[in-house]
């Protein structure tokens, strides 16, 4: 058993934010920070765009960033968290630059750049690999402190509460308390038990679950997943945000290459393969709509055509300009034979961001004791039924510092529990056949993809989980009779997200934001909110 005072589970913007700022105002506690992967293998690491935030107040304010993010949320953010994150975020973001960040400038000031569902350029971002730069600015910040330790390769497994102590724990059991975690340490591949006063779930998404997706492999929903076997409320699981614009690969790549956003900020325009541009169809913003619109309207061009991709036309766009702010798009396209200016670049929709997730208060607190939960593994209510872009960075910043102020206040409060019992694996054997792992896991991926995707109705979710349910059967009689293994914990987790996104798209009865179902096409007068 290992001890510590705040175990933080995930590496990424938010975790590490979180790990610092408290640090800083805590010299004297411990805290342990880990991810499943390299320290810089996160979502964060490869957010393309930016992070959005007031910078230029002669022509940009709070009231049009948070106007923005409500109309992209399609009426149901929470309107005092999106004022929270609007005006606490510019500081939080001043804080980062501090700390060392980079953002491109032009002529001494920030080149500040506009994405879908944007009224302003407010976009800070370096080149085309910003979420590269905040990774890395924070990775040097948080090894600077003395309390931080950041252990790689562990892979978090279970949350500990009362359930491990023999007490029997329902979704109504009043005071859920979080002890810390089960991990896997993968240099030893023995499971280990972590108590924590305080555990902070920063694990980031869950985009694995389908079968193209911009997010890396190690986006999985654990965080996610592991929040919910401890009786921990959810949210909104059906807002899934599949970005309008990765690169199609007719050779498959995992995870797809995204397209930012930022490309069509900066001129391009959709348009179907033989060269007609047709947004305007679809909303005035045309290109620039938010990702929802886009996204949907590329599937419905691609689906009318029989097209397995959409064009995005940079031909008209200055080279040198295009190159200097996309250097790392350029170059994978010409990897491919694509010369952006020269020739149209292929793209499809894929599996981007969860808007749902675990429900946090204003200060990161979700509904078990001594558990928060920060970055896309949330919900907020800042995203409602849809993400504004370039605003998951800016949540994660800013719920990152809220966290740890709350966390600070509360800490010393706490007594640890230290009589959890170490994991047991008595009667468990080698898997005999690795195959029952890697099939499962296709299969999923296309349940996923097929019925649970951009467009949705009743026959499919009704047959996307009559099929989770046969997966989920299979997957855990594995679990109980195997040695555990990162394949078989993965593929348990993405399960019940899977399950968790179809149950939650089947509850909500109308269309809005990333959730449409042609069975229900039209948005309800009332606000409501799917909560598991």
């Amino acid at each position: 058993m290992h001890q510590t005072d705040i175990l933080v589970i995930g590496a990424g913007v938010a975790g590490l934010t979180f790990a610092i700022k408290t640090a800083q105002e805590r010299p004297d506690i411990h805290i342990l920070v880990i991810t499943k992967s390299k320290i810089d293998e996160t979502n964060t690491s490869y957010a393309q765009g930016g992070i959005a935030a007031v910078w230029n107040h002669q022509v940009d304010d709070y009231a049009k960033h948070i106007a923005d993010t409500l109309d992209a949320g399609d009426d149901l953010c929470n309107e005092q968290v999106v004022e929270i994150v609007v005006k606490e975020g510019p500081e939080r973001v001043k804080e980062l630059i501090r700390m060392g960040a980079k953002f491109d400038k032009h002529k001494g000031k920030f080149d500040l750049g506009k994405e879908g569902g944007h009224s302003e350029n407010r976009i800070l971002h370096y080149k085309d690999i910003t979420g590269w730069e905040i990774q890395r600015t924070l990775i040097d910040k948080a090894k600077s402190y003395s309390n931080i330790e950041i252990r790689e390769h562990i892979y978090a497994i279970d949350l500990l509460s009362q359930h491990h102590l023999g007490y029997v724990v329902t979704r109504v059991t009043p005071d859920i308390t979080c002890y810390g975690a089960y991990i896997l340490n993968r240099e030893t591949n023995a499971i280990e038990t972590i108590t924590a006063k305080v555990t902070v779930v920063a694990s980031g998404g869950a985009g694995q679950v389908y079968r193209n997706t911009t997010n890396p492999t190690i986006a999985t929903g654990d965080g996610i997943a592991m929040a919910y076997r401890a009786k921990c409320r959810l949210e909104n699981m059906e807002f899934v945000q599949f970005h309008p614009t990765a690169l199609y690969n007719p050779a498959g790549e995992n995870p797809d290459f995204l397209v930012s956003e930022a490309v069509r900020g900066f001129g391009a325009i959709l348009k179907t393969s033989d060269g007609k541009p047709f947004m305007q169809k679809y909303d005035e913003r045309e290109s620039l709509a938010p990702r929802d619109i886009v996204a949907r309207a590329i599937d419905n061009e691609m689906k009318i055509r029989g097209d397995d991709f959409v064009s995005l036309d940079c031909r008209h766009l200055e080279k040198e300009a295009f190159t200097t702010h996309f250097p790392t798009i350029y170059d994978k396209c010409m990897s491919l034979g694509i010369d952006a200016m020269k020739d149209m670049i292929p793209v499809v929709p894929a599996c981007h961001y969860m808007c749902g997730g675990i429900k946090v208060n204003t200060w990161g607190r979700s509904s078990v004791q001594h558990l928060y939960a920060i970055g896309e593994c949330t919900s907020t209510g800042l995203h409602g039924a849809n993400r504004l872009a370039s605003n998951s960075l800016l949540e994660g910043l800013v719920f990152a510092h809220r966290a740890a102020h709350d966390v600070i206040q509360h800490i010393d409060k706490v007594v640890p529990q230290n009589n959890i019992p170490d994991w047991d694996a008595e009667g468990t054997s080698e898997p005999k056949e690795m195959v029952l792992i890697t099939q499962s896991w296709k299969e999923l991926k296309e349940i996923m993809s097929s019925y649970v995707g951009i467009v949705r109705n009743n026959v499919r979710l009704r047959r996307a989980n009559s099929r989770l349910h046969l997966l989920y059967r299979e997957t855990e009689a594995l679990y109980q009779d195997t040695i555990l293994s990162p394949q078989l914990f993965e593929l348990r987790n993405l399960i019940t997200i899977g399950y968790l996104i179809t149950k939650s798209a089947e509850m909500r009865k109308e269309s809005r934001g990333l959730h449409y179902t042609t069975d229900y096409p039209k948005k309800l007068a009332f606000l409501d909110v799917t909560i598991l």
